[in-house]
């Protein structure tokens, strides 16, 4: 029988749209091994387009019914492994509609089975045909998580740009408020009434787009953390975690995925760690110290409140304040976390840990902090099981969950931190991060201090260090949330929704800034440069030593440059700084784009795109929010020749290249990740030639203004007194002396 493909040309937005008049053409059975990347790219986004429902694709409709597993066993590389996932099909999954829950340990045992079925197919062909066979069988959220791993790790994958999770499952991702307007005017057919479109802040266009505004909800504050909702629940920061985990998974230990030749724990720790650095920097914007971490036996005092409903109904569950962590139904996680502290920190102390098989893991040299990061995020788990991993950060997230949502054997209501998606959301995560990275930072302790011979590049001097004017401010963006709603019958004929569903938000934002650095060399030679920026002063207005800020300082680029003898001028443009991305193109117009293109083993790809919107950090948080007067911060760069001998002699860079996983400089050089900073320094050798500190200020320009207005007379605007949220214009009031006075007043007199 013939199957329905789609035709390579078409342009068209596959995130909830497909035309009818070019739906695709007759393959015949010829295979799909030689499609070019802009088809593959059509062929995964319909397979991920309206996941919450049967596929609205004929030509899927008829491979997943045409298609037998146990009929095309010689399509995949590991015969046995699809004779165990037939039995444990057979023997019932996640059932389609229930949540599939990140940290839950069935779930994700699952969800490897899935995706080794897809990874281990022997050819693209192969590969998309048991995607469509899957896609019409199991739970949606599963095969999004499987799928999403499979393009990631795939040769044949490499090129395709993956839709953004938050258009593919917006339920993650944005308030239900938003979710609960976008139903009512699906019911509706976005019936006009003038009076409850100013209400809810809902404005529909003439092309059929519904514009829900983000801005129109309840103002709620639980602690001083809500301060910062814009920076952790910021869909582009949250997924950035997300795709940190896909391109390293902590249960990807067997070494036929390669991933044992790369940097992984090193990386996924320091990306844990300038996480964190850059989250201070938020909450000093602000004015709030540094958080603390977790402390089990204490009573949690403040709560969360995730604003979250998912497909199925179910609310994420608020964490009240004053919460006992440890109660007796999560007693036994507290004993297994114990225990597991206990022998990462004493094996960090006496230099070694032995493992269950009798083998020896050494934790005594610069390179070692690799297999103890590995040991740490699960990448180093029990031989020839990719699933039964210990990895500490869930074993936490477990003990806070409270063990209370686990309806039956696959219902579980997650809370925030059970979700990549969702937990830099939760206050609480930010402290059981700092947790997990203190054991590096011990492990960096009882390392030697770096030596003037370490940091000197001798014959190089920086001369000058510039950057424009740093200036911050809230803008707007239009999410597409089209894939929350189901479609109706007409809708599924059609294969399109009938209108387009956004929510309107306000993010963090930037203007765009240079860095521009003179540099004398006496010769001509290749130098690795380093770009931090970090604090200059504490939340109290303490001037900060280095080694008290080292942990804050965020580094910002990395790259590798050829200096010629003299002067040289180095000029580094924010869009241009290494692992950042701009704005994720809206999935309906990704194949309109006019993008440069490469060669790849013959394959057309996308140059320099499409692996930084895999794992690229968000552009617009480069910089923290700032002060309408000015926050003062410190830029630092620092040059260095290309050094090799820190790593693993396992590691091999030119894999991590051909992946494009070049995170920092785990490509150009072999120095520790976060260096000079990673270890305390020796104040009396540290400050060198080829080293320089720059003060910065971060202007945040008055949120009400159109980012093209630099300026603004706001000494008279103050913040209504039930104003908690920095972030709404309607909140800004504009006072006499007067008023302020009778209002000085008046709380005087009430206290």
């Amino acid at each position: 029988m013939k199957l329905v493909w789609l035709a390579a040309v078409l342009a068209v937005a596959t995130a909830s749209v497909v035309k009818d008049d070019h739906y695709g053409f007759l393959m015949g059975k010829e295979t799909m091994m030689n499609l070019d990347i802009k088809t593959k790219e059509i062929c995964i986004m319909k397979l991920l387009n309206h996941i919450l429902q049967p596929t609205m694709y004929d030509d899927i409709k008829e491979v997943a019914r045409e298609y037998v597993l146990e009929e095309n066993l010689d399509k995949y590389l590991q015969i046995d492994l699809v004779k165990k996932f037939i039995s444990m099909f057979k023997m019932g999954l996640l059932p389609r509609g229930e949540i599939f829950v990140h940290s839950n340990e069935l779930h994700i045992e699952q969800a490897v089975m899935v995706f080794k079925l897809l990874y281990f197919a022997k050819d693209f062909d192969s590969f998309i045909r048991t995607a469509c066979w899957l896609r019409e069988r199991i739970n949606g959220g599963m095969f999004v998580y499987a799928l999403t791993c499979a393009v990631f790790h795939r040769l044949d994958c490499r090129g395709i740009t993956m839709p953004a999770p938050y258009e593919i499952y917006p339920y993650f991702f944005v308030d239900s408020h938003i979710i609960n307007k976008a139903f009512m005017m699906k019911m509706t057919k976005a019936a006009k009434d003038p009076f409850i479109y100013d209400y809810y802040g809902i404005k529909v266009t003439d092309k059929n787009l519904v514009v829900i505004d983000w801005r129109k909800s309840v103002r709620h504050v639980l602690s001083k953390d809500d301060k910062i909702s814009y920076f952790t629940e910021d869909i582009d920061l949250n997924t950035y975690m997300y795709y940190l985990h896909m391109n390293y998974p902590y249960w990807m230990t067997n070494d036929v995925y390669g991933l044992h030749k790369e940097r992984r724990g090193e990386v996924m720790m320091y990306g844990y760690q300038q996480l964190l650095a850059r989250y201070r920097l938020e909450r000093l914007s602000h004015g709030l110290c540094d958080i603390k971490m977790i402390m089990w036996n204490e009573v949690l005092k403040t709560g969360y409140w995730p604003k979250i409903r998912l497909h199925t109904g179910d609310e994420m569950p608020v964490r009240q304040n004053y919460v006992q962590l440890v109660t007796k139904e999560n007693l036994k996680d507290k004993i297994l976390l114990d225990d597991i502290e206990k022998i990462i920190r004493e094996g960090i102390l006496t230099g070694q840990i032995v493992r269950r098989d009798g083998t020896t893991i050494s934790l005594k040299k610069t390179e070692d902090v690799e297999y103890l990061c590995r040991l740490i995020l699960g990448g180093m788990g029990l031989q020839h099981d990719d699933a039964k991993v210990i990895h500490i950060t869930n074993v936490m997230k477990q003990l806070l969950s409270y063990n209370l949502y686990n309806v039956n054997k696959y219902t579980y209501i997650p809370t925030a931190l059970d979700m990549y998606t969702t937990c830099l959301r939760d206050p609480l995560f930010w402290r059981v991060m700092k947790r997990v990275v203190e054991s590096v930072v011990l492990f960096k302790k009882l390392l030697p201090r770096y030596t003037r011979d370490e940091l000197d590049f001798p014959g190089v001097k920086i001369e000058r260090l510039v950057t424009d004017e740093l200036v911050t401010f809230m803008d707007e963006y239009d999410m597409d949330i089209t894939n929350a709603l189901y479609l109706d019958e007409s809708e599924m004929h059609k294969k399109r929704s009938d209108y387009t569903y956004v929510a309107r938000m306000r993010r963090l934002n930037h203007h765009p800034f240079k860095v521009t650095m003179d540099v004398v060399s006496e010769k001509a030679v290749e130098a690795v440069v380093r770009v931090f920026i970090g604090p200059k002063y504490d939340c109290m207005g303490r001037l900060m030593s280095v080694n008290d800020k080292r942990l804050d300082m965020v580094e910002i680029d990395s790259f590798l440059y050829k200096l010629d003898t003299g002067k040289n001028t180095i000029v580094r443009n924010s869009i241009d700084m290494h692992g950042v991305i701009m704005d994720r193109p809206w999935t309906r117009n990704m194949f309109g784009m006019d993008t440069t293109t490469a060669t790849i083993n013959g394959d057309r790809v996308v140059d320099n795109w499409w692996y930084k919107t895999r794992l690229g950090f968000p552009h617009r948080l480069l910089l923290p929010l700032g002060h309408l007067g000015g926050l003062p911060l410190q830029l630092f760069v620092i040059v260095t020749p290309v050094r090799t001998g820190y790593v693993l002699p396992t590691i091999d860079m030119s894999i991590m290249k051909d992946r494009r996983v070049c995170r920092w400089t785990t490509c150009i050089d072999s120095m520790p990740l976060g260096f000079p900073f990673d270890r305390d320094v020796d104040i009396t050798c540290f400050y060198t030639n080829n080293m320089k500190f720059f003060d910065v200020m971060v202007y945040r320009k008055d949120m009400g203004l159109s980012n093209t207005v630099k300026h603004m007379d706001t000494s008279e605007l103050v913040m209504k007194r039930d104003d908690l949220t920095y972030l709404d214009t309607d909140m800004l009031e504009r006072w006499s002396y007067k008023d302020v006075m009778l209002m000085s007043t008046d709380r005087m007199m009430r206290m």
